[in-house]
């Protein structure tokens, strides 16, 4: 169960069991984009090419990205277990669990690209910011919290921006589960130092994931559980989405034979 707190950061209800249940109201801030993300094409069956684009993705934004919770399993540390400042953390490929735990996650093979910009300096790249992403896996738990992967720590990792403001992290589309519009977490911090020791984030959002694309992998193998919660919820109906998420919808591109990859600027 992912439970969306009103402010940013977090009183917590967990309940037990391998799927995550339902959620309570959370009110996302600064939003200024418009009820729902748009796509340029639709993906046709499993093995499809998939291209999807959102308003405004490919231009430079100096807006800053929406400030979304970081919901109540970010392990930053802020209400429980902190990733943050294991040895291991700053990785590029997040699939597989660092350290003592040995875990790896399955699902299609996922490539998710963000470039920081700084809107201070007019969408310049940001040069030394790092980020944090993290999410669920393909039956929608979080390594860390979740029965049955509390001793995982697998899609979860930090990555510190080059001079071009680019970060990636190779991992898999994770699920649809009850109550939530498939998403990413991250956090931005202004430098690797600052994320590694659980500090201040100056940014802390979620990606919404394309539908069609969404559709297209929901129709492979282990997914079923996504199928069928995604027919019960929309970007309308989701409480960080539903007041617009053209700033955080990622284009896509590639299929679910060879992998998807998704690409957003992010101003902070």
């Amino acid at each position: 169960m992912e439970t969306e707190p009103l402010s940013r950061r977090r009183a917590i209800t967990l309940l037990s069991g391998a799927s995550l249940a339902a959620l309570v109201g959370c009110a996302s801030s600064n939003k200024t984009a418009a009820d729902s993300s748009s796509s340029s094409s639709r993906s046709g069956a499993n093995g499809s090419s998939t291209s999807s684009s959102a308003a405004g993705a490919s231009t430079v934004a100096t807006e800053a990205i929406p400030e979304e919770t970081a919901g109540p399993f970010p392990g930053d540390g802020s209400n429980g277990p902190n990733v943050l400042t294991q040895d291991g953390v700053v990785r590029s490929d997040i699939t597989k669990s660092f350290g003592s735990s040995s875990g790896t996650a399955t699902g299609v093979p996922t490539t998710i690209e963000l470039t920081i910009t700084d809107v201070s300096k007019s969408g310049a790249p940001f040069a030394g910011a790092a980020v944090y992403a993290w999410h669920c896996d393909q039956e929608g738990r979080y390594s860390l919290y979740s029965q049955g992967v509390t001793n995982e720590n697998y899609l979860r990792g930090v990555q510190e921006a080059g001079a071009d403001g680019k970060v990636a992290f190779k991992t898999i589309f994770p699920a649809a589960y009850s109550g939530r519009w498939p998403h990413v977490h991250f956090e931005v911090y202004p430098t690797l130092a600052e994320a590694t020791k659980a500090g201040t984030p100056i940014a802390t959002s979620q990606l919404a994931l394309p539908e069609d694309v969404c559709n297209a992998v929901y129709a492979t193998s282990g997914y079923e559980q996504s199928v069928r919660n995604m027919a019960q919820t929309s970007l309308s109906r989701d409480m960080v989405f539903s007041d617009g998420a053209d700033q955080e919808t990622p284009t896509a591109s590639g299929d679910v034979s060879s992998g998807i990859t998704f690409r957003l600027t992010v101003p902070v």
